[in-house]
C-alpha cells in the first residue's frame, strides 16, 4: 500500500490488525507479515507491505471473495472497505506474486530477540537484463549455494523467491532480518568478506546476472506475525 499521511496510516493499521489478519487466520492463513518502510518518516510516498503465504495462485486469488463471509470482517473493516472517494484509505496498491525458490519453499519466522520496533527487515529486488540471465541468478541462489551461504551466516531470511507477476520483471526478491541496523551492517560485512562468497561471485558463469538492485529497509508492525 502507498499512502500519504497519518490519517490513512491509521485506517490501514486498523484494517490490517482488526479485520484482515484475523480474517486470514480464520481462513487458515496462519501467518501474515506487515512491514513499514523505515523511510516513511521523510518520504512523500509512504509504504506498508503485507506478506501473505499461500499454497497456490488459485488459493491467493480466492482470498478477496471469501473475506466478507468471515464473521466480523465487514464490521471491523468498514472504515477501509466503505471509504468514500474523497477520503480513500490509501493512494495506490500493488500486488506482487512470488514463487518460492526450490531450496527455500516456505516462509521462516526469524529467530530475533530485539523488540519489534528495533528490528530491521531488508527487502531486496534483483533485476536482470533478460529472462535467461535472470534464470542464471536464480540458479546462483539455489544450486550455486548463495542461499546456503546466507543461512550459514545467520541472515534470518524470511523468504527467497522469483517474481511471477510484478512491475520489475524479470526479477527475484528476498527478505532478510536483523536485530537492528548495526547488526545488519555487521552481517553484510561478513558476507562480502567471506571466502565462499568471493569464490562464488568470481565464477565466470555467474557474471553480470544482476542489472539493478532495489533495497528497502522495513520494520515489522506491532501486530505482524513475522
Amino acid at each position: 500500500y502507498q499512502y500519504r499521511d497519518s490519517a490513512q496510516e491509521k485506517i490501514l493499521d486498523n484494517y490490517l490488525s482488526e479485520a484482515l489478519i484475523p480474517a486470514l487466520h480464520k481462513l487458515k492463513f496462519e501467518k501474515t507479515g506487515v512491514f513499514k518502510a523505515l523511510a516513511n518518516d521523510t518520504s512523500l510516498v509512504k509504504k506498508i507491505y503485507v506478506l501473505i503465504k499461500g499454497s497456490s495462485l488459485d488459493e491467493l486469488a480466492a482470498i478477496s471473495g471469501k473475506l466478507n463471509a468471515v464473521p466480523g470482517f465487514k464490521e471491523k473493516g468498514a472504515a477501509y472497505t466503505d471509504a468514500v472517494y474523497t477520503h480513500p484509505p490509501y493512494e495506490r496498491m500493488e500486488v506482487i506474486y512470488l514463487k518460492a525458490f526450490p531450496l527455500a519453499p516456505g516462509l521462516e519466522i526469524p529467530s530475533l530477540k530485539s523488540p519489534k520496533n528495533e528490528r530491521v527487515y531488508e527487502l531486496r529486488s534483483y533485476e536482470s537484463a533478460t529472462e535467461k540471465i535472470f534464470r542464471n541468478k536464480v540458479h546462483m541462489f539455489n544450486e550455486g549455494g548463495e542461499i546456503a551461504l546466507f543461512k550459514r551466516l545467520n541472515f534470518n531470511a524470511i523468504f527467497y523467491s522469483e517474481v511471477i507477476a510484478g512491475a520489475k520483471m524479470p526479477n527475484l526478491m528476498y527478505m532478510t532480518s536483523f536485530e537492528n541496523m548495526a547488526d545488519r551492517d555487521a552481517h553484510w560485512k561478513s558476507f562480502s568478506s567471506d571466502p565462499e562468497w568471493k569464490k562464488l561471485s568470481a565464477l565466470p558463469e555467474y557474471q553480470k546476472n544482476v542489472s539493478h538492485i532495489d533495497i528497502t529497509f522495513l520494520r515489522p508492525a506491532g501486530y505482524s506475525d513475522y
